[in-house]
Order: C-alpha cells, then structure tokens, then sequence
C-alpha cells in the first residue's frame, strides 16, 4: 500500500477519475447512501492535490452489474483515457466497483502499470507497478469474484430449493393467480378470463389444429386475455389473439396442474461483430430442472397435454435434414401429419415400404390428381430417381373403403353425436359474447360511478371522467349488438324429422362420406381417428401395390391395389411435323422455325400456334439438337436472300427473281423456309460489270433462238446457255451467250410418226374446247388433207405426256387455256 506521498506532479499533471457504478437500478433508488459516499469521493481527490477542474466523475454505468465489460461504455471510455496517458489516478469506493471478473481486472491493472496511474479506494492508494500493490489489488480482485459467485450461489441454491418443493412465485401464464398458500396456485377470478382458456382447450380437442383454434377465435371476433407476469395474474388485458398466444396455452405445462421450473436456459455466446451477448435456449423435458405434476388444479390432465403436445408435434412441418430419416426413428412430430386441404386422403400416414420414410405428397394435370413420393433418391444410370413415386388415387380409394367398412357398425353412434354438436357449435363463442357484455357493463358502471364520485367543481378531472363514461357505453351497446346479431344467427333445432333424416345418414356412411358438404380435411380428420399409418409397397413389374393399414388399436389389414397401366399420349405432334423441325433446327433458331410451321398452317397437339418455347419443347422431349454455327470459315455457311442481296449488290426482291427462274441457285428445306444461298466462285462470276464478247443481251437472245424468255431461262438453268448479270450501266440485267443454231420446234419427238401440226388450231371435241394437261402437247399422226381442224378424239391424233418440248416451254403454258393462243402458237 502506498501513502499520500506517493503523488507527484507527473500525476498531478493529468486528470483524476472517480468511478460510480450500483450494481442493479434497485441499489441506485434504494441504496441512497452508498451513492452519496461514491460522489462524497471527489473530496478525496482534492484533498490529493488535484484541482476541480481536472476531476472527473464516471457514473455512465449506475444499474449495471460488474461481472463483465460490455455495455459499461463508463468504464470503457475510463480505460481508453488511461491507455492514452491522460488519467493520474482512478478513485473508487471499493476496488470491486472496478470489475468483477479476473480479466477485465487484470487487463486495467496492466494499463495502469505502463502509464503508472494510480489506483484509490478507502482503503488506501495502491500503485499497480509496485510489486507489493499490485499483490494486494490482485488479492482483491479475485476476492471480489469469489465474492460475486458466493453470493449469486447461495441465492440461486435457495431460489431451487424453493422451486423444488413449488413454492417459488414466480410469473404464472394466463387463467391463473396465486393463492395465500405457501405454492398455492388458483384458477383466475374473472370467469371470462377461465372461460376463453377452456374454449382453446376443447377447441382443440375438435380440430386438432393450433392454427384452426386460431382462425375460430379470429373468424368468431373474440378477444383473447393477457396477463403481465409481473403482476402475478392480478391484471389482464383483452386483445386480438394471436397464433403465438394459442400455441403458448396449448404447450405450457402449467395448464396440466404441472409446476415447472428451468424451462429455459440463458446462455452466452459472442455474435458476428465480436460482442457478448446472452440468449434464452429452451431445454428438453429430461432437462428441466423442476417438474412437479398435479401440483395444482388444471385445465386438463397430464395424459391429454401429452396427446396435444405429440399431435402438435406431428402437425409441424419437417426440416429438410429431417425428411431423410425413416418414419420410424422420427420424433416430435418431424414427420409433418398436419391435415392439409388437399385431395391426397392419406397425406402423413402413408409410409415407403422399401425404406420406411414418410411420403410426400404431389399433384399432377389439369385435374390436379394426387400422387405419393418417397423423397429417398438413388442413383440408377447416372439420374436420379425416387425411391417410391405412384398415383393416390387408387391408394385412397382402397383406404377409404376399409375404413369405412370398419366405421359401418359405428354409424349410429356418429350420427348421434354429429346431431348433438350441430345443436350446440355456437354455444362455445355465445359464452364469450355474454361474458364480453357482463364485462363492458361492469366496465361502464365503474366508469360511472367514477363520474360521480367527482367533486363537480373540478372540470378537469370531471371532463376525463365523463368522456371515459361515454367510452365504455358505446362499447358496451357494441358488445350487446354483436351478441344479438350472433343469437339470431345461431342454427335452430333439428326437428323430429330432420333427427330421423340424421339418423338414417348415419346408417349409410358412405353417403355421408361422399357428400357435398363433406371437404377432403374433413374426411383427412375421419381417417386420423382410426388409422395410425398406411405403409405402401409398390410392384411395377406386376402393376401392383401392396398396402398394411395399421389402425391405432394395433392390427394390421393387409391390401392389393390394382395399378392402372400406362397409356400412350392421347395427343401428339404428327410426324411430318416433327421431320420438318428436325430438318430446320440445323440452319435455324426456334422462333424462326415456329413462324416457318405457322405459315405452313400447322399447329401444335392442342391445336395452338407454334410459339418458340413449343419447338424448344418439341426438341428436348424428341432429342433433337439445336442450331450451331458452323466451325469452318463463314464463306462456306449459307446466307439468307437480304445477306447474299449485300454480297451481290442487289436487291432482295431481284435475287428472290433470279432464283425463282433458276439464275442463282438455292435451296429451301420445306416450303415456307427462308432461302439458304451458298456464294460461290462459280455464283460469283456470274456477276460482272462488263459484258463478256459473245452476250447478247435477254431481247435479242430470244429474237435469234426464237424462242420466249422462260424457255430461254428454262434452258440456262439446264446449262445449255451460259448467262453473267450486269451490275452497273444503263443496260444492266441478263446477257446470254449464244453460240448454236436453234433446234427444230416442229421436229417430231424420237417414238412417235407424224409431225407436229404447222398451224395448230385450238382442237374442239363436239363443239367445245379441250385444253391439254399439263406436259402434253397436242400431235396429228397425219397431216390434215384439207388442212381443217382435227378432232381431239379422232384416231389421228394422240395425246403425249413428254418432258420438256423442243423450246423448253411446258406443254401446259402452249395449249393449258384459251387465253394463251398466241403464246402457244408463237412457240409450235
């Protein structure tokens, strides 16, 4: 221990600390006189030598305990200040105010050694560089730890003797207050208050669902009580409920007549950001640290909070590390049973019969038909493939129809207590009503009497009271309107024949289960009071399914469900189809393939247009591959007709010309397809800007041969003529090369005797006019003597299906109508 002596100026120099700090708000507003003796401490530290403005007192931490640093931001900010040399001494009433845990200590001793800042309390004045000092402030450090453990010790051993014998009071959940009884624990006064528990309770015991108690609550528009703990249940307040306060009632123990203690568990754990934080963990039952059953009176007995807690359980749905465990190794209700609304009947009591893991549930096509999964996966060819995957239809029809030949005896009986609760379903939420009335009345006449209690002259206090009177009058005649309006709702009584009716119902459950008014969650809850699970086994090879229906009384009922074959598609994409997209999704995109089937008239299975997702589709589901770009050079890829237009300098309508007449040479996978032209050296030199010695331009080519422009293309397009377009000049377009002499148009084709008629005439059969068919021409075997007209139908004349004639014309275009009598005879 250092004396007064032991300050120098080299301390004076720097700023004195005083620390306050109570450990708990309750010492800061009773422990009045430990305060005035922490402040009482800024004498001292002038009595020391330092002057008043250099002392600073550090109260941020008042009501926080000294067991660890964070969120003392005091004693944080004292310690930045002694680190940065700016603190000559540090004065506390006791060392303990400081820290009350070893590492905090001994990290502010170790600051206060290198920057030799001294250390007071009313002890003495320590200096945390001097061996000695540093010893007995060591000492007292730990001191004050054991100290802090001793007594947080002896106060937690009596608060768990006390809770063992369930005598300790603590907060107590709604519906419940303590009695004047050592442990005594006593079911609320307020009627209304007991009433709304035991609606969730047997709520509950109908539904089976937390959640369905909650949505009556909330559909039947009543208010839910809540109680402040720390009030031990004295005062409630009515409030919408709320899912958490239903499931809260429906788990506490409490409600079972069991004295609980150590539920929860507060533990310590440094978050991201590197603090230390505390948190509440709830324990598993076997972990608890009191549990006294038929400690007091409860709302139900022990047997139905364990069937309520395991059906709450199995309602809950499963986590995804949970679903791969078998259904026999899941506990707490990890396999997700909660009744849905779906069609699938046995949804959470349908068990895999290869692994034993619960079945999911799926639904497929428009009809939106039930289906059952096991989510177990294994890998067979390199996919992956569900363990279990089978329609539900057949399956819940084969467990409906055992189930309900076991309910037939007990038919009667349904029926009977079905009449008994129709007759009573309002009761429940009119008792709530009534009770909401009472209370509003007594509300409002406590507000009245209130009112008069008033010394009149004070106008203030008198108009507060008055408008608090108005309130709860215009409450009250809202709570009476809404519990008239609901007892002209309430259904009336079954009348002797509607009872006979009922009765007769219950004689033929089967009518009564395909009924209108009965909903899939309706029979799902039918089935889970009396089956346990269905486990399924499903034989592919034979098209067959097995299942064990194991009721809840322990027996087993063994059954075979036919399985229904699979059937082809009904509808589907005719061939041709398939072919044409098979051909074009080489060269094109899907979209651009889809307009191609759409101007070709084609539709879709459904009858639709084609759209790019329905070729993608089609692509997938036939494997067929989508377009590439080719890896050679771009030269050799095929151009569209605007591309090659480009390359050519022309334009599109011209080269979609020249390819009809066959000048440049493309190709069309289908009709409708875009044209695909190849540039090639050959195509290339076909366009010049200058003509070439021996072309002749399109008029005079046609003039020298005799023939017409389409012969002449007929015959450049076979080879026979050699053809270059002229790009540039006032003469642009085809130059033809002629180099022989014409054949003979009228030589008679080799097979055939006679000659072509030198001056055809339109031949008339009877009178009328006979057109040729296509590719024939008309031939006369002999020359007519008198040169008349010929009949068709006379032996003298045949008819000829030949190729091209001697010109290269069609026979169609010279003789197909009427109308091309010249063309016809200019080309005979």
């Amino acid at each position: 221990m250092t004396d007064a002596t032991a300050v120098g100026s080299d301390h004076l120099r720097r700023a004195a600390f005083v620390y306050i700090r109570q450990s708990s708000l309750a010492q800061v507003e009773n422990n009045t006189e430990s305060t005035r003796r922490q402040y009482a401490l800024v004498d001292k530290a002038l009595g020391l030598g330092w002057p008043r403005a250099a002392v600073s007192v550090v109260d941020d931490d008042l009501g926080l305990s000294g067991a660890r640093a964070v969120g003392r931001f005091g004693f944080a900010h004292m310690a930045t200040e002694i680190a940065m040399g700016r603190v000559g001494i540090v004065l506390c009433l006791e060392v303990s105010r400081l820290a009350r845990n070893n590492a905090d200590w001994y990290r502010l001793l170790d600051l206060c050694a290198l920057t030799r800042t001294l250390i007071a309390d009313t002890d003495g004045l320590y200096h945390p560089g001097d061996f000695n000092d540093r010893l007995v402030l060591g000492l007292k450090g730990t001191m004050s730890e054991a100290e802090l453990h001793i007594l947080r010790a002896r106060l937690d051993g009596g608060i768990r003797h006390k809770a063992a014998r369930g005598e300790l009071r603590r907060g107590v959940p709604t519906g419940f207050v303590w009695g004047e009884a050592d442990g005594e624990i006593l079911f609320h006064p307020d009627e209304a208050v007991v009433n709304a528990i035991r609606t969730v309770f047997e709520r509950f015991a109908e539904t089976g669902s937390a959640r369905r108690v909650w949505l009556w609550f909330r559909s039947s528009g009543l208010l839910f009580p809540l109680q402040d703990t720390r009030s031990l249940g004295r005062e409630v307040r009515w409030v919408v409920p709320t899912y958490h306060a239903i499931h809260g009632v429906l788990i506490h123990p409490c409600y079972a007549g069991a004295y609980t203690y150590g539920r929860t568990r507060f533990e310590r754990y440094i978050d991201d950001q590197g603090n230390m934080r505390s948190r509440s963990r709830r324990l598993p039952r076997d972990e608890w640290a009191v549990l006294i059953r038929d400690h007091h009176p409860g709302f139900i007995d022990w047997e139905t909070f364990e069937a309520n807690r395991m059906r709450i359980d199995t309602n809950t749905r499963p986590r995804a590390h949970q679903a791969a465990k078998p259904a026999n190794t899941l506990t707490d209700g990890q396999a997700g049973r909660a009744v849905r609304e779906g069609a699938a009947l046995v949804q959470g009591l349908a068990v895999c019969g290869h692994c034993g893991r619960r079945l999911r549930t799926h639904y497929r096509g428009r009809n939106v038909r039930p289906g059952y999964h096991c989510p177990g996966k294994s890998v067979v060819e390199g996919r992956g493939q569900y363990c279990l995957n089978v329609g539900g239809c057949q399956i819940d029809a084969a467990v409906v129809d055992a189930f309900l030949t076991a309910l037939q005896p007990a038919g009667m009986e349904a029926a009977l207590i079905a009449a008994e609760r129709l007759e009573t379903s309002h009761d429940a939420a009119l008792d709530q009503w009534r009770l909401k009335v009472e209370r509003r009345r007594y509300e409002a006449s406590l507000a009245e009497r209130r009112y008069h209690a008033v010394d009149p002259d004070n106008r203030l206090v008198a108009r507060g009271l008055q408008a608090q009177w108005e309130l709860r009058l215009r409450e009250l005649g809202q709570a009476e309107a809404e519990l008239e309006r609901r007892q002209r709702q309430k259904p009336r009584g079954l009348s002797d024949t509607e009872r006979q009716g009922l009765l007769a119902l219950g004689r033929d459950v089967r009518q009564a289960w395909s009924a209108p008014t009965t909903t899939d969650r309706d029979r799902k809850e039918l089935l889970r009071t009396l089956l346990e699970d269905v486990t399924i086994v499903v034989e592919r090879a034979e098209y067959r399914a097995r299942l064990g229906v194991r009721w809840r009384s322990g027996e087993i009922t063994r059954l075979e469900v036919a399985l229904p074959r699979s059937n082809p598609p009904t509808r589907r994409t005719d061939d041709e189809t398939i072919d044409i997209i098979r051909r074009l999704a080489v060269h094109h995109a899907d979209g651009v393939i889809a307009g191609i089937l759409n101007r070709q008239g084609r539709r879709t299975a459904s009858g639709d247009r084609f759209t790019a997702g329905h070729v993608q589709a089609l692509r997938h589901h036939r494997g067929i591959p989508r377009r590439e770009r080719p890896s050679g050079t771009p030269d050799s890829e095929p151009l569209t007709v605007r591309k090659a237009a480009e390359v050519l300098n022309l334009a599109p309508a011209t080269v979609l010309r020249w390819i009809e007449d066959g000048f440049i040479p493309a190709e069309q996978p289908t009709p409708g397809a875009p044209w695909q032209i190849r540039i090639t050296d050959d195509l290339l030199s076909r366009f010049v800007e200058k003509a070439p010695l021996g072309f002749i331009p399109m008029i005079e080519a046609t003039k020298r041969l005799g023939v017409s422009r389409q012969t002449v293309l007929q015959r450049v397009k076979r080879g026979e003529l050699q053809a270059v377009h002229i790009r540039l000049g006032r003469r642009e377009g085809l130059r033809i090369k002629v180099t022989d002499t014409p054949p003979d148009l009228f030589a008679v084709p080799p097979g055939i005797g006679g000659s072509l008629m030198s001056n055809p005439r339109i031949f008339r059969d009877q009178g009328q006019p006979r057109r040729c068919s296509p590719r024939q021409c008309i031939v006369a075997l002999e020359p007519p003597p008198d040169g008349r007209s010929v009949p068709v139908g006379s032996r003298n004349c045949a008819r000829k299906t030949l190729g091209p004639t001697a010109s290269g014309e069609p026979a169609a275009r010279l003789a197909g109508s009427v109308g091309r009598r010249r063309k016809a005879r200019r080309a005979f």
